[in-house]
C-alpha cells in the first residue's frame, strides 16, 4: 500500500481470508484450506502438511506425505459509477474552491490506484450522453482516458438508472464487489433503489462531491449580488439575494445534507464526503471513510 491509496474495507468481516481477497470455489493459490490429499509427483513442496504427513507415516510405518489444497483467492471487483449531470460540470472560481470536474478525475485516479493495490478488477459506468457507457471490470486497468473527456449531459436519475443497470450485470459484480458512486447527490437518491442494490451484497460507497460553502450550507451574503454559474453552459450571471433569501438557502442546503447522510446511514452505508478536488485532501476523506468502516466492523464483531 502506497501513500496515494486507501484500503478497501468491506462492511462485514470476512473470516479466514487475506484482506483484499475473496475466496472462489476453484482450487488454486490462496489462503483458505479446501481439503488435504496424498502427495502426487509434481506437487509444490510448499503445499506440504508436515504434521499430517508425520502422523500418517507413523501409522503406516512408511514415508507418506500429505499436501493441502486451497481455495483460490480472487480480488474484489471495483466499479465507479460517475454522475455526469450538468451540476457536476461546475468548475472552481475565486468564490468557489471546489472544481467538480477535477474532483471526478481525482476520485477516479485514487479509486483506480487503490483497486490496483488490492489486485482488483476495475470497471466504469456513466450516462454522460444519456446512454450507458459501460466498461466491465478488467484486470488492473484504470478508467480509460476517454472517460476523462466526456460531456455532462446525464439525466437527473443517472445514479438510480446506473444502479439498476449494474443489477442487470450482476455476473460482472459478484458478492462484495465495491461500487463507488461519485456524485453531488443534489438530486435526492432513491433509497429503494439503493436497498435493492444492497441485496446483491455489494459494497456501495457514495462519494459525495459538494462545495462546503455553497452546497452543504450557504454563506451570509444577503444584500449583495452573487455571481452564479449556469450548469452546463458556463455562463455566469449576477444574482441579488436578500438576507432572508440567503438564510432560506442555508437552511435548505443544510437540511438536504443532513437528510442525505441520515438516509445512507439508515441503510448501513457510510459516505465519503469530498470538499476538495486536490488529491491529498481527497485521500484524507477516503482514509477517514476507511477508518469509520474499521470502527464499525469492530463494534459489530
Amino acid at each position: 500500500m502506497t501513500g496515494t491509496t486507501f484500503p478497501l474495507i468491506p462492511r462485514r468481516r470476512v473470516i479466514g481470508l487475506a484482506f483484499g481477497g475473496v475466496r472462489s470455489v476453484r482450487r488454486g493459490v490462496g489462503s483458505d484450506v479446501a481439503s488435504t490429499r496424498e502427495y502426487r509427483p509434481g506437487d509444490d513442496v510448499g503445499w506440504m502438511d508436515w504434521s499430517a504427513s508425520a502422523r500418517l507415516s507413523a501409522a503406516r510405518g512408511s514415508d507418506e506425505f500429505i499436501v493441502r489444497e486451497r481455495f483460490a483467492d480472487e480480488a474484489p471487483r471495483v466499479v465507479v459509477l460517475a454522475d455526469r449531470r450538468p451540476s457536476m460540470s461546475i468548475e472552481a472560481s475565486p468564490l468557489r474552491p471546489l472544481d467538480k470536474p477535477k474532483a471526478i478525475l481525482t476520485a477516479l485516479d485514487l479509486i483506480a490506484a487503490s483497486a490496483i493495490a488490492a489486485r482488483s478488477l476495475t470497471g466504469y459506468l456513466d450516462y454522460a450522453e444519456g446512454e450507458a457507457f459501460w466498461r466491465p471490470p478488467r484486470t488492473e486497468q484504470r478508467a480509460e482516458s476517454g472517460t476523462f473527456d466526456r460531456t455532462f449531459g446525464a439525466p437527473d436519475d443517472t445514479v438510480s438508472e446506473g444502479l439498476r443497470f449494474l443489477g442487470e450485470h450482476h455476473r460482472d459484480l459478484p458478492t462484495q464487489a465495491f461500487v463507488f458512486i461519485v456524485s453531488d447527490f443534489l438530486v435526492p437518491p432513491d433509497l429503494d433503489v439503493w436497498q435493492r442494490a444492497l441485496e446483491h451484497r455489494w459494497e456501495l460507497v457514495p462519494v459525495i462531491v459538494q462545495d462546503p460553502v455553497w452546497e452543504r450550507t450557504f454563506p451570509d451574503v444577503g444584500g449583495v449580488s452573487v455571481p452564479y454559474a449556469e450548469p452546463g453552459s458556463g455562463r455566469v450571471s449576477p444574482v441579488y439575494l436578500t438576507r432572508k433569501e440567503a438564510a432560506s438557502l442555508r437552511i435548505a442546503n443544510e437540511g438536504r445534507w443532513d437528510s442525505l447522510i441520515r438516509g445512507f446511514r439508515s441503510l448501513g452505508i457510510e459516505a465519503v464526503a469530498v470538499q476538495d478536488h486536490h488529491a491529498g485532501r481527497m485521500l484524507d476523506a477516503f482514509l477517514h471513510w476507511a477508518d469509520i468502516r474499521l470502527m464499525w466492523r469492530g463494534a459489530v464483531a
